[in-house]
């Protein structure tokens, strides 16, 4: 197990050992001793919950006064966008806060390249904004290397876009590409 230590000293990322082959992957997502030795700490967790959203969805600030829990957050799909603020009066790192992307594919080792024919892929576009640099980096190191990744953003509501994706034109990460033509949108009430 990796640990990636974070500012705030109580909030540890923790990247399993993934083994992956053809048919998929496997992990052991908690091992008692396993944290133990890579954490330095001996705890017990004493409860396991799972929960799903759906996107856009912002799930509740969790704090407790007197019967204070530790949380264990795993990402099993898609990408969650973490934040941990330090609410405790007497600590070191009261008031601190630390944010990061939690992403399932790429902390499980996952290789689309490796297990499919992706040949025929020449543009992959996601939507909404820029893409982020590590999702952008995941794309050009374990699906194609060749393909043209872009972003496009804004208009949604009308099918359209205002920031677009352009096959013929250099991409950066974490960047928007370029503008889209003009667009003149009506209305039906027919």
């Amino acid at each position: 197990m990796k640990v990636i230590r974070t500012e705030i000293p109580d909030v540890l990322i923790l990247e399993p050992k993934v083994f992956g082959d053809a048919r998929g992957f496997f992990l052991e997502s908690y091992n008692k001793r396993g944290f133990r030795d890579a954490t330095g700490l001996d705890v017990e967790f004493v409860q396991d919950n799972h929960s799903s959203s759906r996107r856009g969805v912002l799930r509740g600030l969790h704090y407790q006064i007197r019967q204070t829990q530790g949380k264990l957050v795993r990402v099993i799909a898609g990408e969650v966008f973490d934040v941990a603020v330090d609410l405790r009066r007497g600590s070191a790192s009261f008031g601190k806060s630390v944010a990061f992307n939690l992403d399932a594919a790429s902390k499980r080792g996952l290789r689309p390249r490796d297990t499919h024919d992706l040949s025929a892929l020449r543009m992959i576009i996601s939507t909404g904004s820029p893409l982020a640099a590590e999702s952008f980096d995941f794309v050009y190191n374990n699906i194609k290397q060749d393909v043209c990744l872009s972003s496009i953003s804004g208009g949604t509501d009308i099918m359209g876009a205002f920031v677009d994706a352009s096959a013929v034109l250099p991409v950066y990460r974490g960047e928007l590409q370029c503008r889209s033509l003009g667009m003149a949108p009506a209305r039906n009430d027919g």
